[in-house]
């Protein structure tokens, strides 16, 4: 059985460098980390994911992405895997579209760019206990 997956989705790929190297520090090889550079991207690595039988158990995603904004792309994501943890990672969302996603989407929690390490590490496995 292969390891389950977190799913980081940002426009910048500075920011995907940093999300990946904190959370492989963090959880080590417990999990494999995934990155999308956008929404769509990121439909796409879920669909080929669940082709291989493989969870996706996080996605922490941007919101203010092209094309589809990370609360759109969580409400859907939630409405075919309601299991996963969804963190929202923003410098700029505003607080309707946090309201909608923590309704719609069942957001565990939403953190504010820049971000702490500790704060999203903390974030992932305060998702994974509940959600556990």
């Amino acid at each position: 059985m292969s390891k389950p997956v977190i799913l980081c989705v940002d426009d910048e790929p500075i920011v995907l460098e940093s999300l990946r190297a904190q959370l492989r520090e963090a959880f080590g090889d417990a999990y494999y980390y995934e990155v999308a550079q956008d929404a769509d991207d990121a439909l796409e690595v879920l669909d080929e994911i669940q082709a291989e039988n493989t969870d996706v158990i996080v996605i922490v995603s941007d919101w203010l992405m092209p094309g589809m904004k990370g609360d759109e792309f969580l409400i859907k994501v939630h409405q075919r895997f309601p299991k996963v943890v969804k963190v929202l990672l923003t410098g700029q969302a505003d607080e309707t579209a946090i309201a909608r996603v923590k309704v719609e989407a069942n957001l565990h929690k939403c953190l504010f760019k820049p971000w702490s390490e500790a704060d999203l590490i903390e974030a992932i496995q305060s998702g994974l206990a509940s959600h556990g």
